[in-house]
């Protein structure tokens, strides 16, 4: 249950995926149900591969993707539930708080 006065931690990592233009551009490269590799973004977002990994990262940590594994590959896509989960949580908030 969140408390009036502050945010889950679920939530507020959530708001710090969001904050980043970086990751923003990044999320709306799996737009449709996308499913992209880290390659396919590092080439597609135009960023070197080690940032595109590391903002995957934060973007599944954030519960704005998910990933699963194709033999060697990983392939991460937007996670539409946890995104919906994410909205609520601040949703509730916001109407308690303000």
């Amino acid at each position: 249950m969140v408390r009036q006065s502050e945010l889950d931690d679920e939530t507020q990592a959530f708001l710090k995926v969001v904050a980043s233009p970086v990751r923003q551009a990044i999320v709306l490269l799996f737009a449709h149900g996308s499913e992209l590799s880290v390659n396919e973004v590092a080439e597609r977002a135009e960023i070197p591969q080690s940032t595109a990994s590391e903002q995957l990262a934060v973007l599944r940590h954030g519960g704005v993707l998910s990933a699963r594994r194709d033999g060697r590959i990983t392939l991460y896509r937007a996670d539409r539930d946890g995104i919906s989960r994410a909205l609520g949580r601040l949703q509730r908030f916001l109407e308690s708080c303000c």
